[in-house]
């Protein structure tokens, strides 16, 4: 991916959750591009190999197969990054999303917990492990990606969706108030929609129970953006490499909108 922001990441490592595809893999390749070693997490090995051949990154770039639902998981995706390169300096926590899609009256306890620990749980124990490290050097950067749905309700049937997008705004607000003073900064990326690998995926069955295709999904994030048109990997992406460069130092608890004035 390319960006018309530019930062010296030499030297720093960075962790991204769900980094083998979509919004993970964007701000992996934009990092790798200024210069800093990336350490990538999915669920298929298969999917982390075939990242790791179209970024061509050699020894730069590691993958390490987990599922962020899993406590266990994630921990050892976070201890194998320190392990593999001696630190981290920057989290992303990227995975999260939602399935079961239905309206409250009707959702399961299922996708409720599901979503918890796809979007929030994971964000926690990622950050809890990777502060044990930035702490020793006073010095980091969590950047946690949310979604204008954080921000608003303003669909249906992914309130578990919404609900926990929001949570991961006040854990991003209190974890940065608590290390701000250590030199370790926390922000959240809240873009509109984007039509990564997952929306593909998924998007189909949200727009079902909605009662709408899913061309007319997508056109409605177009038509609520005051810029009228889908967020795009590049936009998320250039604002993760200012949050990630010393140029970011000063950007702190921010929930950051990158959805075209969606939630203006």
């Amino acid at each position: 991916m390319s960006t018309s922001f530019t930062a010296d990441l030499s030297g720093k490592v960075a962790a991204i959750t769900g980094g083998s595809r979509g919004i993970g893999r964007a701000i992996a390749e934009t990092y790798l591009k200024a210069g800093a070693s990336v350490s990538i997490n999915g669920r298929s090995q298969e999917k982390g190999d075939q990242a790791l051949l179209e970024m061509d990154a050699g020894d730069q770039a590691i993958f390490i197969a987990g599922d962020v639902t899993d406590r266990d998981s994630v921990n050892h995706f976070i201890n194998a990054t320190v392990t593999h390169f001696g630190r981290v300096d920057i989290l992303v926590n990227n995975a999260g999303g939602s399935s079961g899609y239905a309206p409250i009256a009707e959702l399961s306890d299922k996708a409720w917990d599901e979503a918890q620990a796809w979007i929030l749980n994971s964000c926690f124990w990622a950050t809890r492990r990777a502060l044990a490290d930035m702490e020793k050097r006073q010095s980091g950067r969590i950047i946690n990606i949310s979604s204008v749905e954080g921000r608003q309700a303003s669909k249906a049937t992914v309130s578990h969706y919404i609900t926990h997008k929001h949570a991961m705004n006040g854990f991003t607000k209190a974890c940065a108030f608590e290390y701000g003073p250590q030199g370790i900064t926390c922000n959240a990326i809240s873009p509109g929609g984007v039509e990564t690998d997952m929306m593909m995926e998924l998007g189909p069955q949200a727009a079902e129970s909605m009662g709408i295709t899913y061309e007319e999904f997508k056109k409605s994030y177009a038509e609520e953006a005051s810029i009228k048109r889908m967020t795009t990997l590049d936009d998320v992406s250039a604002m993760a490499l200012l949050l990630a460069s010393d140029a970011g130092s000063g950007i702190n608890g921010g929930i950051i909108p990158i959805d075209g004035g969606t939630s203006l």
